[in-house]
C-alpha cells in the first residue's frame, strides 16, 4: 500500500514515527508530512511556553540539527534520520486544505492516510484522497477527552489509567469518528505531564501496525460510534495549570528529558 503519515514536528509525533515507521517500512510505500504546530501562533501561559521549548524548539532547533550535522544516531532517529524509511523526505505541510497541499497530498497516491498529532483540520477534500479513508491516533480516550493536551486533563481530572483511542476522521469535527481501538497506560505518580504523553505511543503504535496490517490483508476494520457525553478541551488556560499544580503534578521533568535526549545521540564515554 501507500500510506501517507500526517504528523507534528515535535517530539511525541517523532517518538511515534521511530515506532511505526520500521514496521511499515519493509511492505508499503511511506510518505510523511508535518504540520510545525498545533493551534495558531498565540502566547500562551508562561509554563505552556516552556512546555513547547521542551517540546518542539530543543528537539528541532538544537538536538536534532546537532545530531544531523555530526552524522550522530542512537537508538531513536531525528526526522532527517527517518528518511530512510520514507519514500521521499519527510518534509513540512501545513494549510493541508489549500489547492497547492491537496496537490501535494494526491501526488503521493496514499491509500491510507494516518493522523498522528498532525496540527491542521481535515476537510472533505483531503478527507475524499485516500480510498481506505484516515485513521487517527489521539493521545487520549474518547469521547471523554476530545481535543488537545488530553493527558493533561485526564491527569487534572484524577483518572487512574491514561489511554489513546485510533479512530477514523470522515468528516471535519475533532476526534469525533467512530472508534476503531483503544489502549490504557496506568498513570505513574512522580513522571510529568510530558513523560505520560510519550508512554501512550509505542503501545499505541503497535496497536496503529495491527490496523494497517489487516487492511493490506484487506479486512475490514470493525468500528463502533463514539456514543454521548464527552469534552472538547482547547489548551489550558492558567486556572487549569494551578489546579494541576496543586494536585502535585509538573508539566516536564528535565531529568525525564535528558533521559530521552540520550536516546537521539546513543551513549556518552
Amino acid at each position: 500500500m501507500n500510506i501517507t503519515i500526517l504528523a507534528n514536528r515535535d517530539l511525541a509525533s517523532n517518538l511515534a514515527l521511530n515506532h511505526l515507521l520500521p514496521g511499515l517500512a519493509d511492505h508499503h510505500s511511506v510518505n510523511v508530512y508535518l504540520s510545525d504546530a498545533v493551534g495558531a501562533a498565540t502566547v500562551r501561559p508562561q509554563p505552556l511556553e516552556q512546555l513547547r521549548f521542551f517540546e518542539q524548539t530543543l528537539f528541532n532547533e538544537v538536538l536534532f540539527p546537532l545530531a544531523d550535522t555530526a552524522g550522530i544516531s542512537g537508538e531513536l532517529l531525528t526526522f532527517a534520520g527517518l528518511d530512510r524509511y520514507t519514500a521521499g523526505p519527510v518534509s513540512s505541510l501545513n494549510r493541508i486544505n489549500s489547492e497547492e497541499s491537496l496537490a501535494t497530498l494526491r501526488s503521493a497516491a496514499p491509500d491510507l492516510i494516518l493522523s498522528i498529532r498532525y496540527g491542521g483540520i481535515l476537510r472533505e477534500q483531503a478527507i475524499a484522497v485516500p480510498p481506505l479513508g484516515v485513521i487517527n491516533l489521539h493521545s487520549g480516550l474518547l469521547p471523554q477527552y476530545r481535543g488537545v493536551m488530553a493527558s493533561f486533563r485526564a491527569l487534572l481530572a484524577g483518572e487512574e489509567q491514561l489511554g489513546t483511542t485510533i479512530h477514523f476522521i470522515s468528516d471535519p469535527g475533532i476526534d469525533t469518528g467512530e472508534i476503531i481501538a483503544t489502549t490504557g497506560t496506568p498513570v505513574s505518580p512522580g513522571k510529568s505531564y510530558l513523560w505520560h504523553v510519550l508512554a501512550l505511543y509505542p503501545p499505541a503504535c503497535e496497536k496503529l501496525l495491527a490496523c494497517v496490517a489487516a487492511l493490506a490483508r484487506g479486512e475490514d476494520l470493525p468500528s463502533r460510534p463514539q456514543g454521548e457525553g464527552g469534552q472538547y478541551f482547547s489548551f489550558p488556560e492558567e486556572q487549569d495549570l494551578a489546579a494541576f499544580f496543586d494536585r502535585g503534578w509538573a508539566l516536564f521533568d528535565t531529568d525525564e528529558i535528558s533521559d530521552i535526549a540520550k536516546r537521539y545521540t546513543g551513549p556518552t564515554t
